[in-house]
Parts: structure tokens; sequence; C-alpha cells
């Protein structure tokens, strides 16, 4: 990933709770020299450059492929379009702020027993975000219909050997410039773009 030194971020903290509210990864892999790439919600334990766990259908090709085989993984987070106009500064052209984690490891496959646990354990991450709604549970699939589903698919643990992260936040723009791009996408109203200003917020020198 392109990393201007104002964008570059290695914060483990900030590149996990990246990672944990855009749990949604894009995978790829190269095998024969195509890239494949696969799409899959993850779960996250943040231990050392942290680990993720996935499942992808057993007919999908990366599924084939991945076990023991160094896979990219690459989080996207908020985005929004900045309009030079709502810059105080004259001359600028439009851009794009956004935050982004890419990591890299070997993937293993996951035993039966794992899979099972992976996908308790990713219900349970994403029911919990839900609440006051009465968690759904793995519990509430008849036998019958787990085995066949748990057949259908693959499970994946990935431990990132490298994990970085670019937030692109408008760093390098004058400080005027900097709190009129933050009141503009504010002014928005919607959701990414907030998100996108509440980073800036976060991040402001």
């Amino acid at each position: 990933m392109y990393r201007p030194r104002a964008n570059a971020i290695d914060d483990a903290a900030a590149l996990f709770a990246v990672i944990r509210a855009r749990v949604f990864a894009t995978l790829a892999l190269t095998h024969e020299g195509r890239v494949h790439f696969a799409y899959a919600p993850v779960v996250l334990t943040g231990e050392g450059k942290g680990t993720i766990r996935f499942h992808l259908a057993k007919v999908n090709e990366v599924a084939a492929l991945a076990d023991g085989a160094r896979l990219s993984v690459s989080f996207l987070g908020p985005d929004a379009y900045i309009s030079p106009d709502w810059y105080e500064t004259q001359g600028l052209v439009p851009t794009w702020n956004y935050i982004a984690v890419e990591g890299i490891g070997i993937a293993r496959k996951l035993s039966r027993e794992e899979l099972l646990s992976l996908l308790a354990d990713l219900s349970a991450q994403e029911e919990e975000k839900l609440l006051p709604k009465q968690p759904w549970t793995m519990e509430k699939v008849p036998e019958q219909r787990r085995d066949a589903l748990l057949n259908a698919i693959v499970g994946f643990s990935l431990s990132f050997e490298t994990l970085e992260g670019k937030f692109k936040l408008s760093q390098d723009k004058k400080l005027e410039d900097f709190a009129r791009v933050i009141g503009a996408l504010e002014a928005r109203g919607d959701v990414a773009s907030h998100a996108v200003a509440a980073a800036m917020r976060a991040t402001a020198p």
C-alpha cells in the first residue's frame, strides 16, 4: 500500500479498531499468475499483529487454494469525496479521504470443531450489535441442517505477518482548510461523511 508518511498508521490498537468496525474483508491470493479474490466477514483476535478467522464456500476457488497459501487481506473503512470548494486555500483540487488497513499472512484450514466455534463466535459478535434483541445462536439450527451447512463451507485462520494502515484524512492541509472539510462533511448528513469527519477530529493536529 502506498503510504505517505503523514497518512501511515502502524498502531495495532488503531488498526484493530478499524477491523472490528469493518469486519467484512477482501481476501486476495495469487495462483499461476492470476489474482483470486474472495470476500468474508472475520473474527479478530488482537494478539501480536492480530489473527483473523473466516469461512468461505467450499466451491469458492480461493477456498480450494488458501490452505497454506499467503493471503493479502484488505479492510476499507469510511471514505468520502472532498471538494476543493470546501477549502479556504484557493487552487487546490478534488481528492478522496479514506481509511484502509492491509495485512498479509499464511492461511491455515480449521478443523470441523474449530469451524463450528468460528460460526458461533461470528454470530455472537454480530448479534451483540443488535442488542437488546435476543441474540440468535447456532443452537436454533437443527442438527441435520447444521451438518449440511458445515459440509458446504471451509474455515481458515490467518495470523498477520504484516499489518499496516493508511488514514488519508487531510493531514497535509492547513488547519483552516482541515476544519472547513470537517464542517462540510458533517453538513452532508450521510453516515460515511460523518464517519470520515469523526476520524478527522480524532487525528486532528
